[in-house]
């Protein structure tokens, strides 16, 4: 990767996990399932009227618009409110990895091998060393509700596989318009028309620059410019990049909100970024491999594909 490349890369990363803080500080200003709601609407309006027509069935984005704006960030920023986190969630979310080659397998047949199944072991015993870390300061109730979030996380995963998008920035702006009138629907049966319309009502400009960073500047131009990158390198060689999120996630939550990063966390985070490196980085080796050993014919290169 050209500097300025791997430079994007730690940027995206960044700007994930400060995320975690910024839903922290938006969780004092809206009740967590109208918050989400609010994320995609602003990441749908107005980007949907420049992206263009989706560019696949609206079956895979009705499917991972649930999967992933519902059930997933439905469920972290609930576990969030009720207590958990931001630095740990942005590190206990990563166990999506462990969820994806699970479902993976089952859903479309991919058999690990045994360098990622000891990933999955290890990046589970992160998760271990971080229930008993949390268990002696935190709810374990909005633990599960993270791990949860991740397994939808997972699921989502799967899904847009199963899609394969050939832009991610359009599909991503699609997915968020599905999210929102089903959030907002829970909003108003589970957290009540009140208080929807008090958060709005008090709505200051700390909250409206909330909801423009976790609409904005995480899912358009954080999805947007993962998508370039892997568009232009391998995803083995763009993929580790994520790694630096929970690094970036517990380093802000220290710094802007005072978290404590207890030696039992430090150990968590060590064992679960090295599982998920290993389950991650494992697999594309493999299917990099898979891909050297069959023969291609390489067409002529027409107009469209010499872009």
């Amino acid at each position: 990767m050209r500097p300025v490349h791997i430079c994007l890369a730690v940027l995206v990363a960044a700007v994930w996990g400060v995320n975690f803080t910024v839903i922290e500080i938006g969780l004092d200003h809206f009740p967590p399932l109208l918050f989400s709601a609010l994320r995609f609407l602003v990441a749908a309006l107005p980007a949907v009227f420049f992206v263009g027509r989706p560019k696949v069935a609206w079956k895979w984005i009705v499917a991972v618009g649930l999967a992933l704006g519902v059930a997933k960030f439905g469920l972290l920023f609930v576990g969030m409110d009720a207590g958990m986190p931001a630095g740990l969630s942005s590190l206990v979310l990563q166990i999506q990895a462990v969820f994806t080659a699970l479902f993976a397998m089952v859903a479309l047949g991919e058999r690990p091998g045994r360098v990622r199944v000891a990933g999955m072991v290890v990046a589970l015993g992160g998760v271990a060393v971080a229930v008993v870390d949390e268990g002696t300061s935190g709810p374990l109730l909005a633990f599960a509700l993270v791990i949860a979030a991740a397994a939808c996380w997972g699921v989502s995963n799967v899904l847009t596989r199963k899609a394969s998008p050939p832009d991610s920035l359009n599909f991503m702006v699609w997915v968020s318009t599905v999210p929102v009138l089903p959030l907002l629907l829970l909003s108003l049966l589970t957290e009540g028309p009140s208080a929807d319309l008090a958060a709005l009502r008090s709505l200051d400009w700390q909250g409206a620059g909330v909801i423009v960073y976790v609409a904005w500047i995480t899912t358009v131009f954080g999805f947007g410019a993962w998508g370039w990158l892997l568009h232009r390198h391998p995803a083995s060689t763009v993929a580790p990049f994520s790694l630096l999120v929970p690094v970036f996630g517990m380093s802000s939550a220290a710094l802007f909100l005072g978290e404590p990063v207890s030696p039992l966390r430090w150990c968590a985070a060590a064992l679960l970024v090295g599982g998920v490196a290993l389950t991650s980085l494992s697999g594309a080796g493999r299917v990099r491999a898979a891909k050297a050993e069959v023969p291609v014919e390489v067409p002529r290169k027409s107009p469209a594909l010499a872009e």
